[in-house]
């Protein structure tokens, strides 16, 4: 478990390494001076706070409708010392495939907490309407701006939230794996390694 747990950790680094290096991202000088601080080695190794952080910044993030969500979230792991790696993984969840139902599921949400909880929208926001008729089955429905928003607000909330329990627990249930603290990871190969030299030491 913890062989493939670092097998697939060490994966998304290579990618984040590779995006954060792209030829694309090198020809913007200004973009460059930003993301430099982003390869200090502390935003790489993971832990229970770091991850949870990384895990949650990248979660609402991908719900924001824009481009370059991997830019943001590398950004605001920064400024909140949160694991890079996760950030970055954690922004695919909305991809070419999972875009359109997750933007119906947000406005759906959306609608949802205005009945329910008599949320106001802005009446621009409330005249704004996106046509679905490019997708199949969908003619001549719209997607509602104000119910949108509202909803990838909320639902980008929402898992922001539930990141952080969801670490906790998976720390609690594998300390070995994501320790609490960079440090306690760290402290614990000086113990193994004193551990090894001493059963050296004894042997005849």
């Amino acid at each position: 478990m913890a062989a493939e747990f670092k097998r697939r950790y060490l994966r998304i680094v290579r990618k984040a390494y590779r995006f954060l290096r792209s030829p694309g991202l090198k020809r913007c000088a200004w973009l460059q001076r930003t993301i430099s601080p982003m390869f200090e080695r502390q935003f790489w190794h993971p832990c229970r706070d770091s991850v949870a952080t990384g895990l949650a910044i990248g979660l609402f993030v991908s719900q924001l409708p824009m481009p370059g969500q991997m830019i943001l979230a590398g950004v605001w792991s920064v400024f909140f010392r949160a694991n890079i790696p996760i950030a970055l993984a954690a922004c695919w969840i909305t991809n070419p495939i999972s875009q359109i139902p997750i933007m119906l599921f947000q406005e759906r949400l959306g609608d949802f907490l205005r009945e329910s909880l008599l949320i106001p929208i802005h009446p621009i926001l409330e005249r704004i309407q996106v046509p679905l008729g490019f997708l199949p089955g969908m003619e001549g429905e719209y997607l509602n701006g104000g119910s949108f928003i509202l909803g990838f607000l909320a639902l980008g909330f929402l898992l922001f939230l539930l990141a952080f329990p969801l670490v906790y627990l998976l720390s609690a249930l594998m300390p070995r794996i994501l320790p609490k603290t960079r440090y306690q990871r760290a402290k614990a190969k000086v113990i193994a390694r004193q551990k090894k030299e001493e059963s050296k030491n004894q042997s005849p």
